[in-house]
């Protein structure tokens, strides 16, 4: 298959669709496009309620693109880089519908920030999750605030910090990223289905309202997000990240 971003429509239910054959790890132009279809979706009258969902097996998101990541060379281009997913996130947490998660295999980086960002996610035991950007001289700046603000501090710290460590799928339940987790992804979309027909027949309003509330605090994160993706962007031009990526590339 070939990437893309996709949306269909059915009873109330909007189910968004992203790819790329490279393990889901998305390239700037596909992070562009799946904000702003979360973005129309909110708009929509014929839905009233989201899932967020990937193709494949056992990847979720890898993050973003490494091809697009080596290829930085100036402050601006990696700021342009690192907001790729500050931008799904905002996008995910102003829609004014819930955004239900399915996360059927492996998050990374951008990926778990994804994860974070929806407002009740499920998952199968094969999604374990891991921020492994310190490994290559940077930090999750951009999804810190979603990670953090879904499993708390400790939790965000401890991913953050032994950034080479895969946090099984019942670890990340237990913390919070998680919602629930299936042992299969059929039993898994059983339950979504389940669950999006009970909110696509429920008060539009109040589940609007709720959302706000819900995401209360955040107000400031359009400013933020943009602040760690210019920040992320400084960093990976250091010759400590740019000899991480050589030594990562020549694996």
């Amino acid at each position: 298959m070939t990437e893309f971003v996709k949306i269909t429509v059915d009873n109330a239910i909007g189910t968004i669709e992203f790819f790329h054959p490279q393990s889901n790890a998305l390239p700037g132009h596909i992070l562009k496009e799946l904000a702003n279809t979360i973005e129309e979706a909110g708009k929509d009258n014929n839905i009233k309620v989201i899932i967020l969902k990937s193709a494949g097996e056992r990847a979720f998101c890898a993050g973003a693109s490494f091809d697009e990541l080596i290829a930085i060379d100036n402050e601006i281009t990696g700021k342009e880089f690192f907001s790729g997913f500050a931008n799904v996130i905002n996008a995910a947490r102003k829609c004014p519908k819930f955004i239900l998660g399915r996360v059927q295999g492996k998050a990374v980086g951008g990926g778990v920030g994804m994860a974070a960002a929806t407002d009740y996610c499920f998952a199968t035991k094969f999604a374990s999750a891991k921020l492994s950007e310190l490994a290559i001289g940077i930090g999750p700046f951009v999804v810190g605030p979603a990670v953090e603000r879904k499993i708390g501090t400790s939790a965000y710290c401890a991913m953050t910090i032994n950034a080479g460590k895969w946090f099984d799928a019942n670890w990340a339940r237990e913390k919070g990223l998680y919602t629930e987790v299936f042992d299969s992804t059929d039993d898994m979309d059983t339950e979504i289905q389940k669950l999006a027909t009970t909110l696509s027949q429920s008060n539009p309003e109040a589940m609007k309202e709720l959302k706000k509330v819900m995401w209360s605090g955040s107000e400031s994160w359009d400013t933020l997000l943009m602040e760690r993706a210019e920040q992320s962007g400084k960093l990976v031009l250091s010759e400590f990240t740019r000899n991480a990526i050589e030594k990562f590339k020549t694996k």
